[in-house]
């Protein structure tokens, strides 16, 4: 490395890298701007030492931001060094990872710098499904650099010094830092969905590192493929059967879970696991009511593994929506994403029904009609537009008001209801289920199904992009 060998942002990034195998690249680039007396100011590597390097032998290009250098704000030369990077990654198919330490737009170079930040923004943007982006911040990421932080495929956030803003918390009407500090790991993970992962700095580096080796390395070609060493058999205990997270733990290859927008939408789970040594991403009903937010991270999460070609598992276990206002607010948009992320998706999809599937919320969780590849149900599992019960109650409410026997006619007729339309058997009738399968051995089904669809391939009409 050169002069900012000994800097902050280089042992970021040979705390991160394979051992001695980072080479930089702009070493010796330094700002063009004279304005405000900046060219009597040192500026090594215009505050971003950028370069590539290997993560477990696989090829990565990464920038790293300098603090110490006019607190790290993007300028015009910073800027096209990231810029740099981005060619080279789209170039060679390889993952960009953004280490990020930076007050915002440099003043000093104003049009210069917004102009810097565009031309930053377009090459994330051609960049998107192309290659992975992960960004990690460290310290401060404000203004026009936390819109390229929500535009990465993945953020990670340190716990007690980063923050993301683009107004920081005494800059909003009415808000003061004590009141609401929206800068936080705890706000920016919780509340809007930009930090999937929170973590000390190591954590950080270990979290990236495992990243990149179950990712594709670009859309075309997959380098995450490893040899499994787990029982493709192996039955799933009872035990598992009761929790979300305990199921897809099970259902992975030796429990291996990445689970990345763990604390936004926890409604819902959105995780990377392997199945035979192949990376598979799976979405999953954690809670039975659906909010906003889950359906939000999901649709995400459906997108970015179309777009990388990983097949997707999606678990169903749902009532319904939430009902309450602040969700109502987001809901129909947010249904309409995840609804068109699932229609729109080309790669192998497994749908495995383990309890109530009832109405609209079932159809947006990956359903045969929106185009699920094979669709498992348990013998429990129960696909209705709603509850065997309510649905009677509507349905024979006249016949429950005058009868004598009102009990036992409910009963009877909720029974009725269930086996005709309410049932994993009822709905199998129609082929909306493929098979009913025991949970015990739901790894090993889902297994061979996803071997089966190895070699899908699915057209969709000729079109620029969808607007949804």
């Amino acid at each position: 490395m050169s002069h900012s060998n000994d800097s902050t942002a280089a042992k970021r990034i040979r705390g991160l890298l394979d051992k001695d195998s980072f080479v930089e690249i702009g070493a010796f680039v330094t700002a063009r701007g004279t304005d405000f007396n900046l060219a009597d100011q040192e500026t090594p590597a215009d505050g971003v030492v950028t370069g590539y390097g290997t993560i477990d032998d696989r090829l990565v290009y990464v920038y790293s931001q300098d603090a110490s250098v006019l607190g790290g704000s993007v300028g015009e030369m910073h800027a096209k060094k990231i810029v740099r990077m981005y060619e080279m990654a789209m170039k060679m198919g390889a993952p960009v990872i953004g280490l990020i330490d930076c007050s915002g737009l440099r003043l000093q170079e104003a049009t210069d710098a917004l102009n810097a930040f565009g031309e930053l923004y377009r090459c994330q943007a051609l960049a998107n499904g192309v290659v992975p982006q992960i960004q990690a911040v460290f310290g401060t990421c404000g203004a026009g650099m936390a819109v390229s932080a929500a535009m990465a495929d993945f953020t990670f956030m340190e716990s007690e010094n980063a923050k993301i803003f683009i107004h920081s918390p005494n800059a909003i009407e009415g808000n003061t830092e004590k009141d609401l500090d929206n800068t936080t790991a705890e706000f920016q993970s919780n509340e809007s969905g930009i930090a999937d992962f929170t973590g000390t700095e190591e954590e950080i580096f270990e979290g990236i590192r495992a990243l990149v080796t179950i990712l594709p390395a670009n859309n075309e070609d997959d380098m995450s493929y490893e040899e499994c060493t787990d029982s493709l058999n192996r039955l799933i205990s009872e035990a598992d059967t009761a929790d979300t997270a305990a199921l897809v733990k099970a259902i992975s290859d030796d429990g291996f879970v990445c689970e990345p927008g763990k604390d936004f939408g926890y409604c819902t789970m959105t995780a990377f696991i392997r199945l035979n040594g192949c990376t598979v991403g799976v979405v999953a009903n954690a809670k039975q009511e659906t909010c906003w937010k889950g359906l939000d991270k999901a649709a995400r999460f459906v997108n970015f593994c179309d777009a990388f070609n990983i097949p997707v598992l999606t678990i169903v276990n749902t009532t319904g929506f939430r009902k309450n206002v602040d969700t109502e607010k987001m809901l129909a948009r947010k249904a309409a994403a995840l609804t068109f992320a699932y229609a729109n998706a080309t790669v192998p999809k497994v749908a495995v029904i383990t309890g109530p599937a009832y109405g609209s919320s079932y159809i947006t969780m990956a359903s045969k009609a929106l185009g699920a590849d094979i669709v498992y149900a348990w013998p429990n599992a129960s696909i209705a537009l709603m509850e065997a019960g309510n649905a009677v109650k509507i349905i024979y409410a006249s016949e429950l008001e005058t009868a004598e026997n009102r009990a036992e006619l409910y009963s009877e007729k909720v029974a009725e209801y269930t086996e005709l339309q309410a049932s994993a058997a009822g709905a199998a009738r129609r082929g909306y289920v493929d098979d009913i399968i025991d949970a015990s051995v739901t790894r090993k089904r889902v297994i061979a199904a996803f071997e089966m669809l190895f070699t899908k391939r699915e057209d969709r009409p000729v079109k620029k992009h969808g607007t949804v």
